[in-house]
């Protein structure tokens, strides 16, 4: 049972990038508990600012690591 999954959105673009986080918080398990979502930011700041903007009804809350280049959805118990 995951209590976490990760979601690497290099080489994506910001549209994308969107369309895959809103299809993954559709189809997560109820056992997943965070999405690490990692977007980088060395090769520039669309897809980092795209996630960390990104509402959805299923995140809870989100967490700004000291790594830059990830953000961490917490989901919203059912």
């Amino acid at each position: 049972m995951p209590y976490s999954i990760e979601l690497d959105l290099h080489c994506q673009t910001v549209d994308s990038a969107r369309k895959l986080l809103t299809d993954t918080l559709k189809k997560i398990p109820s056992d997943v508990h965070e999405i690490h979502v990692i977007h980088g930011y060395h090769g520039g700041t669309a897809l980092r600012d795209m996630v960390r903007n990104y509402r959805h009804h299923r995140i809870e809350r989100k967490i700004l690591g000291l790594n830059q280049g990830t953000t961490i959805f917490v989901i919203k118990k059912q």
